[in-house]
This record gives C-alpha cells, structure tokens and sequence, in this order.
C-alpha cells in the first residue's frame, strides 16, 4: 500500500484538489488492485463535510474525527490505517489532514508503527499567502519542511510577481522541496500528480 499525506491549510482547496488526484490515480492505475484509492479524511468536529463531496464522486471514504492527525490522535490514525489496509489493502491511500496539522509528524508516526514510507504533498493559496504566512509561519513552516511537493493553488487569482513571491518564500523553508503552480480555472496536469505520487 502505498501512501500520501496531503495537508494544506484551511481553505486552500485541499478537498477539490484531491477529487482530481483520486481521479487520476484511478486512470493511471496498472495495478490489479480492485481498490486503487482509499481516502482517509481527518476532520475536526463531528460531522464531515468534505467527505460527502469525495463520496459523491464516488471514491470511498473513512474519517477520522477528535481533531488533528498528529500527536494526538496517532494511535487512532495508525488503527485506521491499519484497518484500510487489510479490509481492502488499496494501491494508494491518501490521508487528508486537517489545515492544521503538521504532516510530516504523521508520516514519522506511521513509519515508526507501520513500517510504512508515506509521501507529503502540501496545498497553498497563493492568494492568501501574503496575509496568513507571517503571522501562521510556524504553522505554514511546519507543513512545507520536509514535503515532497508543494502545490501554489490559485495562482491565476494573484499577479506573476506574487506567484513568484510565494515560490521563493516556500523555497526559504526547505529549498529541496518541489513546487508546482496550479489555478482553480484548469485541472491539475498529469505530470503534477506523477511527481506527487514520485512515479
């Protein structure tokens, strides 16, 4: 089972993002498999509301409630996991954190528990990025370091000079990570998700 963290602070449109890499995994897929992709939803509160959105595109969906997928609720994560992959032991499973949670502690909680290597793809919004990252730089900082990638959401809402702005910044973080630009208005291309995944 192969696994991706996919975090992003709130609003930077994780859930749409994740409709169209549920997709393409689906028709990309060599496997086998009959379940190529298992998502499971970490939210905070007691109802979900992303996940009716996932459902409705036809992709199965687990949720995770108590708040964020880190410190914890690792165990509850590392259960939930578990139980994905021998009930239906998908090609890939995406855990969809909150805007709040820091991925790579949820990646070093499943390598420690499951001998698992996950992945982290982390979404922003390049038109919020100059108003949130100063006073949520911990936050954002925390998501970024140690990413695999890094997808600049909503580029077509700001000018070139911002998009680039918000690459050099990100690239302050962690210069090693991978950052791709996306707009709201086209579907994410192929070759983002294949990078992504590191296919």
């Amino acid at each position: 089972m192969n696994v991706l963290i996919f975090g992003g602070f709130l609003g930077s449109g994780k859930t749409t993002a994740l409709m169209q890499l549920a997709k393409y995994i689906v028709r990309s897929s060599t496997s086998d498999k009959p379940n190529k992709v298992m998502i499971l939803e970490n939210e905070i509160g007691e109802v979900g509301i992303d996940d009716s959105f996932l459902r409705g595109g036809g992709f199965q969906v687990e949720n995770l409630f108590a708040g964020c997928a880190c410190c914890t609720v690792s165990g509850e994560l590392v259960s939930a996991a578990n139980s994905i992959k021998k009930e239906y032991d998908p090609e890939w499973l995406v855990v969809e954190t909150t805007g709040l949670a820091y991925p790579k502690r949820i990646q070093d909680n499943m390598r420690a528990a499951m001998k698992l290597e996950a992945r982290i793809a982390v979404l922003v919004d390049a038109s919020r990025w100059e108003r949130l990252h100063i006073p949520m730089e911990n936050l954002f900082a925390g998501q970024i370091i140690g990413s695999d990638a890094v997808i600049v959401n909503k580029t077509d809402l700001v000018a070139p000079e911002v998009a680039d702005k918000v690459e050099a910044d990100i690239k302050e973080y962690d210069s090693s990570v991978k950052v791709f630009r996306v707009t709201a208005l086209q579907p994410v291309e192929d070759e983002v998700w294949k990078e992504v995944l590191g296919l």
